[in-house]
């Protein structure tokens, strides 16, 4: 569990960096309610934005992508929704966004980041 919780930790660090990076403003980290947690909060332009991260230490269960379900979408959209009511006071579209970073042994991290997986507003 440890060495799970160690790339999660790492996948998110390198994922809200590369966000940065990009031009993105991080609002928050791993915000959670009873229904969920969002991994990173970010401002894109005018767009708040609602990211999952997802980390590899390996190809064995697949692709980082591969583990968005149909039902961690839906739990993405209501843990968003209830992220917003809960912050009124920012203004701006509802988006949803996955950001896969792969760890192999002896490579460079990659990252790829898939905008609006939920559809372009989670409202």
């Amino acid at each position: 569990m440890t060495d799970r919780i160690t790339t999660g930790a790492r996948g998110e660090e390198l994922a809200a960096d590369f966000l940065h990076a990009h031009g993105f403003e991080l609002l928050d980290r791993n915000w959670r309610c009873r229904f969920g947690e969002i991994d990173l909060i970010a401002r894109d332009g005018r767009a708040l934005v609602c990211v999952e991260v997802r980390s590899r230490t390996s190809t064995g269960f697949g692709h980082p992508v591969e583990s968005i379900t149909r039902k961690k979408l839906a739990r993405m959209r209501q843990v968003a929704a209830i992220w917003r009511a809960a912050h009124p006071d920012l203004r701006g579209g509802l988006r949803l966004d996955v950001v896969t970073v792969m760890l192999l042994p002896g490579q460079p991290p990659e990252i790829a980041h898939l905008r609006g997986v939920g559809g372009e507003d989670a409202r």
